[in-house]
Formats: C-alpha cells, structure tokens, sequence
C-alpha cells in the first residue's frame, strides 16, 4: 500500500493567491489631436505639453501605433503615461491611413481619444490672412479652396471625434482652460509657484515676476555668531522671522499676492517666479523665501524654493 505524497504547500496559499490583487498592465491615455488647419492645433498641444503629456506634432499617421508601442511598453523610465498626437493634412497622403491605423489601435486594446479643433471659414480666413501663410492644401487655388478640401478629407473623422471644440469665437486662454478641462478637469488647475532668494550684488533674477527687498531687517551678517550661518539655519530664521515687522510682512506680502496669483491662473499663466533680494542673498532673503513659501502652500499653492546665490560668498 503506497503512502499519500506529504502536503508540502500550506493549504491556505491558493486562497491567498486567488485573493491578490495582480498587477495591472499599463495603460495610457492617448489622444489624437486634429482638425481644421488654423484652428488652434498647435496651442491645444502646448497646453497639453504644460500638463506633462508626451507631445508629437505632424506624425504621419502610421507612426502612432509605434509611438505608442515605444512610449508604453519600453523601460519604466522611458515610458509615457499620457501621449498626446497631431495628426492633421500636413500629412499629406500620410493622413488618408488614420482611420486604419485608429482600427488597429482599437483591435490592439489601446483606447484612445480623438479632440477635434474646428472654426468658421471665415474666422480660418481671417487668421491665415493675418500671419500670411498659404494653407497646406490649397495649392495654386484660392485660401477657400484650401479649407474646403480640407473639410472634405476631414469629415469622417470629425464623425468619429470624441470632443469637438469650435474656435471661432475662443481667444487662446479661453482655448487652453477648455483643453484643460477637457482631460484634466480641476486636479491640474493649480499654478506652479517658484520662490528664489538672491543677493542684490550679484543681481536680480532676470526670470523674476516679482522682486521683493528685504533690505529692510537687520542684518544678520553683522552678529558674530550668526555670519558663518545661513537663512536656513535655526538661530538665523529665528533672529530674521524675530525682527520688527518681519512676520507682518510676510503674512501681508502673501495676502496681497492672492489676487495676483487667482488672476495669473485666470489668464493661463502657470508659472510664478518670486524673488527675494538681500545684499548677498545668505542670511535674511534665505529666511524670508522660506517663511512666504511655507504661507503660500498653507493656502494652496504648489511651490518650490531655492537659493540662487548661497554660497557664492
């Protein structure tokens, strides 16, 4: 009589493994972007581009299923998360295998978005009149002639559009909050806010949008245990944030840049650079960038320091 074979695996591993969770398989979000020549393509991309997705302009169409096999299957730190494609007549001949090339995608799993950017012929016009460029199918006929055919060869896929977005009454911020929107929605409406220190005698950031002076407070240089020392050292913020109107001025400097920065977000401007100024940017602007920067992200806002002249004495 044989003996049974001894149980070498725990009984419960089969319902442990049946309860773990497997790793998912990378899937990006992809978006081809296209649609009438004037329309607004090239700002769609760039606001794209601000969002960090990964942006090719005038890919022939038969390259998007490589784009995308290269960006997303490759080595973690070469992969691409969110790419984004304008795809349009530049393309030429190029451009009739869209649709062939959108099927294998779908066959393959790969799913996709198509934004479509249209506008009035007579708005498409009036912007090709104003930066005197022929448009790329017009040959030698007429402007009109161009943007009909256009419309022509763009008609099935205008038919297929996930999202259309007509231009002709947008001016480029209202088009970039609406592609914002469109793919991002309210988690990427922040502003990016860069707070720099610098010393006076080497120079103001020449990137700054604004530049504060905090010649103003006393200098630590002149305190013999705090010279060797920098702002972001303890004794020294503390002797800075210590002085005579030193927290005053940064709880009202930030108070008053709030408006300043809701109307950068209004107008689409995403990045922020704030300079703080002392005489050798060591002691006091170090201090006083830290302490605007701590206030800034306790109301919100993405920020990042650094020091541009530490060091340099």
């Amino acid at each position: 009589m044989t003996e049974p074979s001894p149980i070498t695996v725990p009984a419960g591993i089969p319902a442990i493994d049946a309860a773990t969770e497997h790793p998912r398989l990378h899937q990006p979000q992809v978006l081809v972007i296209t649609g009438m020549s004037g329309a607004g393509r090239t700002r769609a991309a760039a606001v794209l581009e601000d969002l960090d997705w990964y942006v090719v302009d005038n890919l022939p169409a038969q390259m998007l299923t490589h784009l995308v096999g290269m960006l997303t299957s490759g080595p973690p730190e070469t992969r691409a998360h969110r790419v984004a494609a304008v795809i349009d007549v530049r393309g030429r001949g190029f451009f009739d295998d869209l649709a062939e090339v959108l099927g294998g995608l779908r066959a393959a799993g790969v799913e996709y978005r198509i934004l479509f950017l249209d506008a009035s012929d007579e708005v498409l016009v009036r912007r090709y009149e104003q930066v005197r460029r022929p448009h790329p199918l017009q040959g030698t006929g007429t402007l009109l002639d161009g943007i009909r055919e256009e419309r022509a060869v763009l008609s099935d896929i205008r038919e297929r559009a996930d999202n259309v977005i007509d231009t002709s009454e947008l001016n480029v911020h209202d088009l970039a909050r609406q592609v914002r929107s469109l793919v991002a929605g309210d988690a990427d409406d922040h502003l990016r806010v860069n707070v720099t220190s610098f010393g006076f005698k080497y120079g103001i950031p020449l990137d700054a949008d604004h530049v504060v002076d905090v010649r103003f407070l006393a200098n630590p240089y002149w305190v013999t245990e705090l010279r060797h020392l920098t702002g972001r050292d303890g004794p020294v913020r503390d002797y800075v944030l210590g002085l005579p109107g030193a927290t005053q001025f940064v709880d009202r400097y930030v108070d008053a840049l709030e408006p300043v920065l809701a109307g950068y977000l209004n107008e689409e401007k995403r990045y922020v650079t704030i300079a703080v100024g002392c005489t050798g940017g060591k002691h006091r602007s170090v201090a006083i960038s830290e302490a605007i920067a701590a206030r800034l992200r306790d109301a919100g806002h993405r920020v990042t320091v650094a020091a541009r002249d530490l060091g340099k004495e």
